[in-house]
């Protein structure tokens, strides 16, 4: 793709983004909406709406090489950002549901349901892609020093006698199998034999043998040509898919676009790197050449402010202050509202005399006036009381938005960029820039110097006066001043008195490195190296009947798809940027609830690899014997969060949490489960918005736990279901290539899907390692895979029963969302009951 290509693109979203902001910024403030469907539509519109907007502008910041365009982006990528989190969060707090479903919204905007995947920004990780090199390194480094974990290998002992039976066996099993093998071929050669003396010798003339040849060839070429066709047709409408050719690779249009992508990010960094150069060069320059005049005119600007005041007052004025902005604060240009309150400020101070002998009488009037108001209150005034609805909250973000759609409107809109074709920085917006750092550089100095001088001409007035009044001015100063030095030591008191209120956490290792911090943590296997796993691996389809279910009252099980969006939202997104974490909903905790094999644990792989974040193990199983007593613990806890904060994003993991809150733990547990359960509320406690850490919890029967208490330390409560149809057909058609086997006609997918109910991803992927073997990989071009070699595999295992699953939605039913969502489907109910009453009573009353 082009320059203009992505300059196009930031224009169509920065196009919509406008669009966006006059709706979400009237002129006047929009009434409460009280049809909570209404108020749904509108909010999941806009949340798509924007997730367009944020597909562009990511895509645009990823493959843009202008440096100073990237700024730009930045910021309102950041805000588009946090903006989707917030319609995200207000969806939930409206339907109390972490699952959404848009059909009727998307087929109204003629979108599909890939256009409403959540993107993850890939500067979350090549902006500090040397960051994330030197810590694997160092982290290779200290698990290399460790060596590889011992394990025990039990030793199986036997005798000299049993060992000789074994080869024994093993032997006449081999001589068995080579003469079964040798008296079947001599059997094939004598029935050839027999079977050639019976036919005798060919009769067939040359014509008709040449004819039949020609014949069976034609036919054989055609059925291949045809079948060729048919096969390119399918392909073509998107009903099969293409063939994998090993050996093109390189050719392919996808490859092409990633070497084009990589090739530019490239050019972005030369051009980074340009642009740092040119912002010192640059400044420099400025210094040297405007500097001089700069300093020259401040100089007469002040001069003349001094005399004009001594004309104006009889006396020189005084100098503002540093903290004050210096003499930047006598030539700011004033707003009208400044100059407003001026105004009244003169009008008040001539009418002074007058008011006083008003004073009396505006105080009755007041009394009268709030006797009045009380009444009007008694008798059922209801002036002061919000409009019943659903009114969204106010955003931290779409401030960011528009302050950059004003940048983009003032700078770029209409930037004639012709001459810039290789799209390198622009040196008139740096000396736009520099050019005002510059001025107050000088501005610092010159007030310096006009100080000086300034004291310098009162001395010599003061000279001319005489020194009496001066000393009887020193001591009324004097006296002021020691007045003013109590008060500051009262106000001293007071701040002391405040600083007692917070308590600082006490740092337990202050002579310590951050590296040795880092390395006692990756000897005791709590910081771990994360597996490669993005979002994108995890394989699930959209729910298409979601909705539907809903305005029937039957509340859906979430999809694949929902839980990966879900993930990106509360996990990727704040974890990925400071700035929108430091604004958007603070979300400490997230509790992923699932049957086994679902993915739990890969989906805290992928916060971690799509983010950069450190992974530290904090699962019972994992911390057992490890800093032992309550001092031990406590280090536990400095360690694990000092470190997080210091090397952020960080993710905690714990994983079969329930245990921690279970009821009654079993004895033959003897990990202690229950160390972490007064620690984890302490730790959440700490978290700050500017902290980007999160606690990741994973459960495979959290029914087996206390719901107050487990809800109580995790915020989020994700449901991962056991995979439908559409994402077993989804996973299917896509580890069967993964393991090097290939989907032919002869592969019935579909009923594949349909015989695999109630098994999991982990049981797919084992039964697809399980059966493409090397040697059955190396038979494919001659025996092509059928549905029926998979069935074995998972024959041996125990599947996700139905039972299972109603569980863990009744489990959900309970939890705080579950229990508000429940609340508010019953009071629903009630309304709608009520306004039939109602409508049957006018009904009797008219037949009356």
């Amino acid at each position: 793709m082009s320059h203009s290509y992505y300059q196009k693109q930031w224009v169509r979203a920065q196009e919509s983004l406008s669009d966006l902001l006059s709706k979400e910024i009237p002129p006047e403030p929009p009434k409460p909406e009280t049809d909570r469907l209404t108020a749904f539509q509108n909010i999941a519109t806009l949340y798509i709406k924007y997730l367009q907007i944020f597909r562009k502008l990511e895509e645009c910041y990823d493959q843009i090489v202008h440096p100073q365009k990237r700024r730009v982006l930045r910021h309102v990528l950041d805000g588009t950002m946090g903006r989707v989190l917030e319609l995200k969060n207000e969806m939930v707090l409206l339907e109390f549901s972490e699952f959404h479903y848009f059909d009727d919204i998307l087929s109204d905007l003629k979108l599909t349901p890939n256009d409403i995947e959540i993107p993850i920004p890939k500067y979350f990780l090549n902006e500090k892609a040397k960051v994330l090199q030197d810590r694997e390194k160092l982290l290779g480094q200290i698990l290399a020093k460790m060596g590889p974990p011992d394990e025990d290998v039990e030793e199986v002992r036997m005798s000299t006698e049993e060992a000789i039976r074994i080869v024994q066996v093993h032997e006449r099993a081999r001589q068995g199998r080579l003469r079964a093998k040798f008296m079947r071929e001599i059997r094939l050669q004598e029935e050839r034999e027999r079977l050639a003396a019976n036919r005798g010798a060919p009769t067939l003339d040359n014509d008709l043998a040449a004819t039949r040849i020609q014949k069976m060839w034609k036919g054989y070429s055609v059925r291949k040509r045809i079948k060729k066709e048919r096969d390119d047709e399918m392909v073509f409408i998107c009903m099969t898919e293409p063939p994998r050719h090993n050996n093109v690779k390189k050719n392919t249009p996808q490859s092409r676009q990633d070497k084009t992508a990589s090739t530019r990010r490239v050019i972005q960094a030369e051009h980074e790197r340009d642009y740092q150069k040119g912002l010192v060069g640059i400044k420099d320059k400025l210094r040297e050449v405007e500097g001089p005049d700069m300093k020259e005119t401040m100089q007469d600007q002040i001069r003349q402010w001094f005399l004009e005041c001594r004309d104006a007052t009889g006396k020189f004025p005084d100098y503002p202050g540093e903290d004050e902005g210096g003499s930047a604060l006598i030539f700011r240009e004033k707003d009208p509202a400044e100059m407003e309150a001026e105004l009244q400020g003169k009008a008040e101070e001539k009418g002074k005399k007058g008011k006083k002998s008003d004073k009396k009488k505006d105080k009755k009037k007041d009394k009268k006036d709030k006797k009045g108001k009380k009444g009007k209150k008694g008798k059922g005034g209801d002036e002061g009381e919000e409009e019943p609805g659903f009114k969204m909250q106010p955003s931290n973000f779409l401030g960011t938005v528009q302050e950059s759609n004003i940048e983009y409107t003032t700078v770029w809109k209409e930037r004639n960029e012709e001459q810039n074709f290789n799209q390198k920085c622009d040196s008139e917006l740096i000396k736009e820039q520099k050019r005002i750092e510059v001025e107050t550089e000088v501005r610092t100095q010159v007030d310096e110097l006009m100080r000086e001088e300034l004291k310098n001409l009162r001395l010599a007035v003061d000279r001319d006066k005489g020194k009496g009044k001066k000393g009887k001015k020193g001591k009324k100063s004097g006296k002021k001043s020691g007045k003013k030095k109590k008060k500051g030591k009262k106000s001293g008191k007071k701040s002391g008195k405040k600083g007692k209120k917070g308590k600082k956490e006490k740092d337990l290792t202050p002579d310590r490195t951050m590296d040795s911090l880092y390395e006692e943590l990756v000897r005791e296997g709590i910081l771990v190296r994360s597996q490669r796993f993005t979002l994108r691996d995890y394989l699930g389809d959209y729910s298409y009947l979601g909705t539907t279910l809903r305005q029937a009252d039957i509340e859906p099980m979430p999809s694949l798809s929902d839980v990966r969006q879900l993930v990106a939202l509360y996990g990727v997104l704040p974890l990925g940027s400071p700035a929108v974490h430091e604004k958007s909903p603070l979300i400490k905790s997230l509790l992923l609830a699932g049957p086994r094999g679902t993915g739990k644990r890969s989906l805290v792989h992928a916060i971690c690899s799509e983010t950069g974040a450190n992974l530290f193990d904090l699962s019972a199983g994992n911390i057992a014997g490890k800093y032992p007593g309550k001092s031990g613990l406590q280090m536990l806890m400095h360690l694990v969060m000092k470190v997080g904060r210091n090397l952020q994003p960080s993710v905690f993991y714990m994983g079969d949490c329930e245990k921690t809150w279970m009821k009654k733990v079993p004895k033959t547990d003897k990990t202690d489960p229950k160390r972490l359960k007064k620690e984890l509320p302490k730790m959440l406690k700490l978290f700050r918005p500017e902290d980007r850490i999160i606690l990741v919890g994973t459960s495979r029967s959290p029914f087996d736990s206390e719901m107050k208490a487990l809800a109580g330390v995790f915020q989020k409560i994700i449901l991962i279901p056991r995979p439908d149809y559409a994402s077993r057909n989804l996973l299917w058609r896509s580890l069967i290539p993964q393991n090097r086997g290939i989907i032919s006609e002869h592969l019935d997918t579909s009923s594949l899907a349909k015989v695999t109910d109630g098994y999991t991803q982990k049981h797919i992927v084992t039964a697809c390692q399980q059966v493409l073997t090397d040697r059955r990989v190396m038979q494919l071009a001659k025996r092509p895979l059928v549905a029926s070699e998979f069935i074995p595999p998972l024959a041996r295992i125990d599947p996700i029963y139905k039972e299972e699953e109603e569980a863990f939605k009744t489990w959900y039913a309970k939890t705080p969302l579950g229990k508000k969502r429940a609340k508010a489907a019953a009071g629903d109910e009630e309304d709608d009951g009520k306004a039939k009453k109602g409508k049957k009573g006018k009904k009797g009353k008219k037949k009356k």
